[in-house]
């Protein structure tokens, strides 16, 4: 099953190159500052994972499946089958918390090794797509990088009640 998409250009389609993406995000951390423009991110990437959900009729149908079929279906929407933001490999639960482990990340697309970036755009994403289908609100955190000697870049929320 693939995530039917929306053709927003008729020749060119809807995928563009992720360096001159990548050249939007350090143009904008140039212009305005890295922490607003990580805020800018955070939010943009938050709203674009809600409306995903929201636009496919997925919203809070995820109460009553597996971690295994969360995941599933943020790879559908999110991943080779979507806008190809990452791979999720994993995602855990851990008390209130959830744990995304994601590979190529369009946040570390491009990075040296040891590069401080952050994930910032893709931890809204998955945010927003996890707070739209669990019908849950969180609070989102990167804590391990692929960059920085990460398997994976490791993505965690906690539930705010």
């Amino acid at each position: 099953m693939s995530v039917e998409t929306h053709v927003l250009r008729k020749e060119l389609g809807d995928f563009s190159s992720i360096i001159f993406l990548k050249s939007l995000i350090s143009g904008i951390e140039e212009a305005i500052g890295e922490k607003t423009a990580a805020i800018a991110m955070l939010s943009a990437g938050r709203q674009q994972g809600k409306n995903s959900v929201q636009e496919l009729g997925l919203a809070n149908k995820g109460a009553n499946l597996s971690l295994e079929e969360i995941r599933e279906k943020a790879n559908l929407i999110l991943g080779k089958q979507g806008c190809r933001l990452c791979i999720i490999d994993k995602i855990e639960q851990e008390g209130q918390v959830y744990k995304v482990y994601a590979k190529e990340t369009f946040c570390s697309s491009g990075e040296p090794m040891g590069s401080s970036r952050q994930c910032t755009y893709t931890l809204g994403a998955i945010q927003g797509f996890l707070e739209a289908f669990l019908d849950k609100r969180l609070r989102g955190q990167q804590t391990e990088s692929v960059l920085r000697g990460g398997t994976h870049d490791v993505l965690e929320y906690s539930i705010l009640t």
